[in-house]
């Protein structure tokens, strides 16, 4: 695993997709991102030995496992999806000998904030160019409040700074819904004094309130208000990782809006924080069937069966965003294949992604011929209905994985062929993604320059 920024950022894989390509199979996507960096923080942190079944083998959450490794963790090397952490205990990390390089990885970033505002050692989290020029404001100012010592860049950016403190609980109202966010100060709330209460705006993905739960530490959700103790311990668990529903989103899209697609997604994770892309695409007409569903690893999965559907334009309900948050770029190639108009509002959250995912999505639509218009909160895109097409050209994802994804989507319906460029940070949330395209029946070209 690359471990420094010039090794990691090789931004010139380019994909050249043809147009004509379909979407049939049986597939199973990667296993979900957010619980792969979550079972290796927590199985860290537990005393015992942690399994985890269905892990992500990409960059981010390799950045995840190398930084704890880095603490003195011993985590065998992942081998088909499964890794084995040998935890050392709440209080059993050491001081990292260098910074901690967390690739493009936000989750890592935003959650360690947290969890190593409480330690006894001083620490630095750095990243990629891209990653340095996301928001952490959001996380440093609550964890001010409880006591952290941590020190920015200019701009509120990283690399971040942490020295040891003593942490207090807090309450804390989230301005947003945010996930990260959230996370970010329950994991503070292990090692605060007292009971830290956190209420949310609106729901947001749930993943570290489960696992914590999982691990044995008690964790009080009532609504939109979860509230942890400090000074617990986690004992040690077997976390069984479903496919990623944000990965899955990209096949549900386009099986959704090409003619003749028939495709079956495998052991999908459908946490209900996590399914807006599906109730969102149901609410635009799409042929989306659950045919089964059981529990794995605490979390709820399933199989799904999608097929090509008519798709119709929807003002998306603002109780939906939340929950589609990382989909949204998939979501916007469903709207433009859509008769008549559809609207997004409350997504704000959306300018501080990977990239402002508002705007490059809009100038990839624009290059496409895909009539839109920018607000500040969302977008209204113009969809052609079941008769039209994309045009063709070269959009730049600007490094932004789902990006990418989504446009090798789009050409599905193109009327020509496809570039997509700077195409490298696929590999952080989908490994193998052009190979599993390819084998469903899109005919995309990956090249370096």
């Amino acid at each position: 695993m690359a471990t420094s920024d010039s090794t990691q950022e090789q931004h010139d894989l380019v994909y050249r997709v043809a147009p004509g390509g379909s979407l049939q199979g049986d597939v199973r996507v990667p296993g979900d991102k957010s619980i792969s960096h979550r079972a290796i923080m927590l199985g860290s942190l537990a005393d015992g030995v942690t399994q985890v079944d269905g892990f992500l083998e990409g960059e981010d959450s390799l950045c995840t496992l190398q930084a704890f490794r880095d603490m003195g963790v011993h985590i065998e090397r992942p081998d088909s999806g499964r890794v084995v952490i040998r935890g050392v205990g709440m209080h059993g990390l050491r001081a990292p000998a260098q910074p901690l390089y967390l690739g493009n990885s936000g989750t890592s970033m935003r959650l360690l904030a947290g969890l190593l505002s409480g330690q006894a050692f001083g620490s630095v989290l750095t990243g990629d160019s891209s990653l340095s020029k996301r928001p952490m404001k959001r996380v440093a100012e609550p964890l001010a409040r409880m006591g952290a010592n941590l020190t920015l860049q200019p701009g509120g950016l990283c690399p971040i700074r942490i020295e040891p403190a003593k942490l207090r609980a807090i309450e804390y109202r989230m301005p947003m819904a945010s996930a990260q966010v959230k996370s970010c100060l329950m994991l503070a709330a292990l090692y605060a004094e007292g009971e830290t209460t956190l209420v949310e705006p609106a729901p947001c993905r749930d993943h570290t309130e489960r696992m914590l739960q999982g691990f044995g530490y008690p964790v009080v959700v009532e609504g939109n208000i979860v509230r942890v103790r400090g000074g617990g311990t986690l004992r040690a668990s077997t976390v069984d990782v479903p496919a990623d529903i944000s990965s899955a989103a990209f096949f549900l899209v386009g099986a959704s809006i090409c003619p003749g697609a028939d495709l079956t997604l495998r052991h999908v994770g459908l946490n209900p924080t996590r399914i807006g892309v599906i109730n969102i695409l149901q609410g635009m007409g799409a042929d989306i069937q659950v045919l089964r569903q059981y529990i794995a690893g605490g979390e709820p999965v399933a199989d799904l069966r999608v097929r090509y559907a008519d798709l119709r334009g929807i003002a998306i309900p603002e109780d939906q965003v939340p929950l589609a948050i990382d989909e949204f770029p998939a979501l916007f190639v469903a709207a433009a294949c859509a008769e008549g108009v559809t609207t997004l509002s409350g997504a704000e959250e959306l300018r501080v992604k990977e990239s402002d995912r508002i705007q490059t999505m809009a100038d990839g639509l624009g290059v496409l011929g895909v009539a839109h218009e920018v607000k500040p909160d969302g977008i209204v895109i113009e969809g052609f209905g079941a008769t039209g097409r994309f045009g063709s050209g070269s959009i730049d994802s600007h490094g932004d994985h789902r990006i990418a994804m989504a446009f090798t989507m789009a050409s599905l319906r193109a009327s020509g062929p496809l570039t997509i460029l700077d195409c490298n940070n696929v590999a952080t949330s989908f490994p193998g993604f052009a190979e599993l395209v390819k084998r469903c029946g899109i005919p995309l070209a990956a090249s370096h320059g």
